[in-house]
């Protein structure tokens, strides 16, 4: 489970930062104002907005706490392994 949702979240993580993904929500979010006069902004009419901005925003925030995490990761692995070699340089250690 975890395999599939790293992923998933990859994919997700990798496709929102796209210019795409920008000009959909700007479209979307444009498309919104354009129908208020239709619908008087009525109540239902920021509903709509509200729960969907509220709904991606809450599903985006444990996307990017997965990439974080696995960024966290890599970035201490590398660290490690830097510490482990300089200090093996520094006792001595050389590879010739």
């Amino acid at each position: 489970m975890d395999k599939i949702f790293g992923a998933f979240a990859h994919r997700v993580a990798s496709w929102s930062g796209q210019p795409l993904a920008f000009i959909l929500a700007v479209t979307i979010i444009i498309g919104w104002i354009l129908t208020g006069p239709l619908f008087h902004y009525s109540d239902t009419w920021q509903l709509i907005i509200n729960t969907g901005t509220t709904i991606v925003t809450f599903l985006m925030v444990f996307l990017i706490q997965n990439a974080q995490n696995r960024d966290g990761s890599a970035i201490q692995a590398k660290l490690d392994y830097r510490r482990a070699w300089r200090g093996a340089w520094r006792s001595g250690w050389s590879t010739g």
